[in-house]
């Protein structure tokens, strides 16, 4: 039985290439489209679950509110893990990170510049999978001037991945290599190349329980009620922080709590981290979960448009086969049997569809994997788990676009079908009209969705952020300067096309971050506090970043006063309670232990500039007028950026010969900060145009059997008279009035969508109503153009062939 099945499955599908064809392309770029998504789904699912404890390890995230300042970071207090980890024995293993600050390399008489640096405990082993290919997990990082690299690293330095034993210059200093490990997954969210030992930072033992620097990782035992343990946590944590809390601003716990205030620490799951959260101070750049379900949505629908049009080409056709049915039962053929018939074919184009897919899956990859920086292998579809998940895809698929069909036609009565009775055309089903609205309303939201990312990222792009990116040259690590810093700024300064420069670590891109409290009275009243950033900059630095003045002025060398002068921005400003910013002091506490105190007498307000992303309020900042040599930025007003660069690089050669050169520039920088949403903004793009083809694929199969079912009708109008324009309003007004329908029900789906992704940025577009009328209009004109090729050829067909057939 099932032989004779695929006989005739196979025989039908050779007489009816065309059709064959619009099914087998249309199946195949879905189930491609599908298989390269659901592998960047399940990439972006498996971030740190490599990890042989990932499901037990958890990093600690603190929350701290007072007043109306809020911190919610990745950093935790210095000796929080080690702390706990004795008085809590839920605690198995801790491991913190430290960012090292990128090292300076002397190798061979050159320097390179690393920057993928952190400093790790001993416990780093116990904690991460981290397999090391030469040392010892036991003693790798116990002692001062141990460093573990990569396996990429030892080879770009020692030619080997067997370095234990080496050593190597670093920031002055002689390291030991005792241990190489395999390069660290890119399913991880952080990506180190450099470990040094915690035991040679003094800062890890810091017993400040304020300052959060530290990101720290536990394993839980099995068993945890990890909400129990976070509670009894944050009650260890206040045991800690209270008394620091009544040392430095004579505030009570209890009082601070009344007054609205709050720290708090939560336990972030490891393999949550990479999707869920999106908080300050993250070691890498994250992803997002809700791309992930966009995606996924993305591919569930494309995949059903294809389906759809085989469900709708095949009752469309029914007409074609309905003899078939007829003439079959009354030969004695059961429903069951044809039935099963014409799952069999539903199933053969699902087989074939898979295979193509399977190939386009390997065409398509580079050119995704370019587009999402993804690194996925195609060969991952020939594991074992993912076979039998296609296969489950391919039965479900074919049975899903082939159940339809196979019900409906197997349903025809024997007498009707062989009277003639079947009703035939396009006309008449309703099922069939609702699943065409249902493809273009898919596309329209993908039309939709695509035009407000692009606006959304346009308008990120060109929106005024309080000081000029373009044109700013960063010239990185330039404390490797030294004594000669001044010297190296003033020559570059008699560069033409050099404008101005300013040296700091602390940029609106790309920058340091420092966070601390600043008070507005001397009894540090928590009520009176503001926590703000705090950055160290030079007399150049607003002038160089274009920034605006909004009240006073900027800091001058003329001023010896300006040492301790500062300047804040509208945002610290509104903290001033209404007082004039000019007369007023603000206070920092510089040692905690001492108590000792340093005020500033405010002498200028800047106007706010955005130094996070679009994603975050601007939030209240302090500039220092201290030195800061971390990075030079230097405005350039030439056209000849590559000359420019070539003299620059060689002042810097001179005065710091075999001190590596690194560079960047300020705009690229500030776009890279949104490289998600442009990845997100060209795949939507890209998906969108899939979707759009096979909808449009559908839709000429549909236009090519009405033409044909109503090829004797057009016949007769022609001979009585009817033009061109005539056959072609006949065939496309059932076509439009659908399309029609889709608009009017895609649209407030499209904004619903739209908006609550926009909800993301502080700073976003309103979304205009010429997006939904430019989409609409996209709809139709696409849905017209491909009827039309169809109307056009059915209609200038001649009539005295269609009408002499019988």
């Amino acid at each position: 039985m099932l032989r004779n099945y695929l006989k005739t499955a196979l025989r039908n599908l050779w007489k009816n290439k065309g059709f064959s064809a619009i099914n087998i392309i249309g199946l195949a770029t879905g189930i491609a489209t599908c298989l390269v998504i659901l592998l960047y789904v399940l990439d972006e699912l498996s971030y740190d679950k490599y990890n042989v404890n990932a499901e037990r390890i958890y990093r600690i995230d603190e929350e701290v509110k007072f007043g109306d300042n809020h911190y919610n970071g990745t950093d935790a207090p210095a000796l929080m893990g080690p702390e706990f980890s004795k008085d809590f024995p839920q605690i198995e293993h801790y491991n913190r990170f430290r960012w090292g600050g990128g090292l300076t390399i002397k190798f061979k008489g050159e320097k390179f510049k690393e920057d993928r640096v952190a400093y790790a405990d001993s416990t780093l082993f116990d904690v991460f999978t981290l397999p090391l290919i030469d040392g010892d997990p036991r003693t790798a990082l116990k002692s001062p001037n141990s460093l573990v690299i990569t396996e990429t690293i030892a080879k770009k330095y020692f030619n080997t991945t067997h370095a234990v034993g080496q050593t190597i210059e670093a920031n002055d200093k002689n390291y030991k290599i005792t241990g190489v490990i395999k390069d660290i997954p890119q399913q991880s969210h952080f990506h180190f190349d450099f470990f040094l030992s915690q035991s040679e930072n003094a800062d890890s033992k810091d017993d400040n329980w304020l300052s959060n620097n530290y990101q720290t990782y536990l394993v839980i035992r099995p068993g945890t009620d990890i909400d129990r343990l976070t509670a009894e946590f944050n009650r260890k944590f206040e045991s800690f922080v209270a008394p620091m809390l009544k040392s430095i601003i004579n505030l009570d716990i209890t009082d601070f709590k009344k007054g609205g205030g709050y720290l708090k620490v939560s336990l972030m799951p490891l393999t949550r981290i990479h999707l869920y959260s999106n908080l300050q101070d993250e070691l890498d750049a994250n992803g997002d979960i809700e791309y992930v379900y966009i995606f996924s949505a993305i591919a569930i629908f494309i995949l059903l448009i294809a389906c759809v049009n085989f469900m709708n080409l095949s009752t469309a056709r029914s007409a074609n086969r309905a003899k078939e049915v007829g003439v079959r039962k009354v030969l004695g053929s059961l429903r069951k049997n044809l039935i099963g018939q014409f799952l069999t074919e539903s199933l053969l184009i699902s087989f074939i569809s898979f295979i193509l897919a399977i190939g386009l899956v390997f065409l398509l990859l580079p050119l995704f994997n370019e587009l999402a920086q993804k690194s996925l292998q195609g060969f991952a579809l020939f594991s074992p788990g993912m076979i039998s998940s296609i296969l489950l895809l391919m039965i479900i698929v074919g049975l899903l676009a082939g159940s339809y069909p196979a019900f409906f036609l197997s349903s025809f009565q024997p007498i009707e079908v062989l009277k003639g009775k079947l009703s035939r055309g396009f006309k008449g089903s309703f099922l069939r009209n609702s699943l065409v609205v249902f493809q273009f309303c898919i596309s329209i939201v993908l039309m939709v969705g695509t035009a407000v990312i692009y606006n959304q990222l346009s308008y990120i792009r060109h929106k005024d952020v309080g000081f000029t990116k373009d044109q700013v040259l960063v010239i990185k690590e330039t404390y490797a300067l030294g004594s000669q810093a001044q010297a190296f700024k003033k020559e570059l300064m008699q560069l033409p096309g050099v404008k101005s420069s300013t040296y700091t670590g602390f940029l609106p891109v790309n920058g340091w971050r420092n966070n601390d409290a600043l008070f507005t009275t001397t009894d540090f009243d928590i009520k009176k506090a503001i926590s703000a950033q705090q950055w160290e900059v030079d007399d150049d630095y607003i002038s160089t970043l274009q920034m605006k003045m909004k009240l006073g002025r900027n800091f001058s060398k003329q001023y010896l006063s300006d040492s301790g002068a500062v300047i804040i921005n509208e945002a610290a400003e509104k903290f001033l309670a209404g007082k004039n910013p000019l007369t007023s002091k603000l206070y920092r506490i510089d040692d905690i232990k001492t108590k000792k105190t340093l005020s500033f007498n405010v002498i200028g307000v800047i106007k706010n500039f955005n130094f996070n992303t679009l994603r975050e309020e601007i939030t209240p900042l302090a500039l220092y007028l201290r030195p800061n040599y971390g990075s030079l930025a230097v405005r350039i007003t030439t056209r000849d950026v590559p000359g420019l660069l070539a003299q620059i690089k060689a002042k810097w050669k001179a005065m710091v010969p075999g001190q590596a050169f690194s560079y960047s520039f300020m705009d690229e920088d500030f776009n890279k900060q949104y490289s998600a949403e442009q990845r997100t903004g060209q795949i939507s793009i890209t998906f969108s145009v899939l979707a759009i083809l096979i909808a449009c694929l559908g839709l000429f199969g549909l236009v090519t059997y009405a033409a044909e079912q109503r090829i004797k009708e057009i016949g007769i109008r022609k001979v009585l008279g009817a033009n061109i324009p005539n056959i072609m309003t006949m065939l496309s007004k059932d076509f439009i009035k659908l399309v029609l329908v889709a608009v009017v029900i895609a649209i407030p789906v499209s904004w619903w969508v739209m908006n609550k992704w926009l909800q993301d940025f502080a700073y976003r577009i309103q979304i205009s109503w010429m997006v939904f009328a430019l989409a609409a209009i996209g709809a139709l004109f696409i849905a017209l153009a491909t009827v039309s090729f169809q109307a056009i050829k059915a209609a200038l067909a001649n009539p005295v062939k269609s009408l002499r057939t019988e």
